[in-house]
């Protein structure tokens, strides 16, 4: 997948403690600056200027609420895959991000081009999503599996 956007972002060059920091914030990501510092052993200011470099570089692209799937039973919950025409995967990718039901896109190698996390509020939602991706130009084919429950 393209990380391409509009928005120009500035190169900044990740180590190891930049991949540790994003790894505790993909567990906890209501950490607070002080605790991620202790974490790392590092100074508080240090966090906090690294945060901001992930940040304006584009390697962290938000904060977001993760919530337990327990308190989620009436969302519907779906992977796509999408089989894309040609070389037209990159047109397909942006108009998919503009689709917020699709959570999380990502390329893969088979016969598919992409999958698609699909997060909708009820079936009716769903369904359009469908729909959507469906008539997007360079779409040649999808399959789609609700998921049913976690195990």
């Amino acid at each position: 997948m393209s990380t391409s956007t509009n928005i120009t972002k500035r190169a900044y060059l990740h180590d190891a403690i930049d991949k540790e920091l994003l790894a505790i914030l993909r567990a906890d990501g209501r950490a607070s600056v002080s605790k991620l510092a202790t974490m790392l052993n590092i100074s508080r200011g240090t966090v906090q200027n690294r945060l901001d470099r992930l940040v304006s570089s584009g390697a962290i692209l938000g904060f977001t609420v993760r919530a337990h799937d327990e308190l989620e039973t009436d969302v519907v919950k779906a992977m796509m895959m999408i089989e894309v025409v040609g070389k037209s995967t990159n047109q397909v990718i942006q108009k998919l991000r503009g689709i917020p039901q699709l959570t999380k896109l990502h390329t893969t190698n088979g016969n598919w081009d992409l999958v698609a996390e699909i997060r909708a509020s009820d079936l009716q939602e769903f369904d359009r999503v469908l729909s959507d991706v469906r008539t997007i130009d360079g779409v040649l084919n999808s399959e789609t599996s609700i998921l049913l429950r976690s195990v």
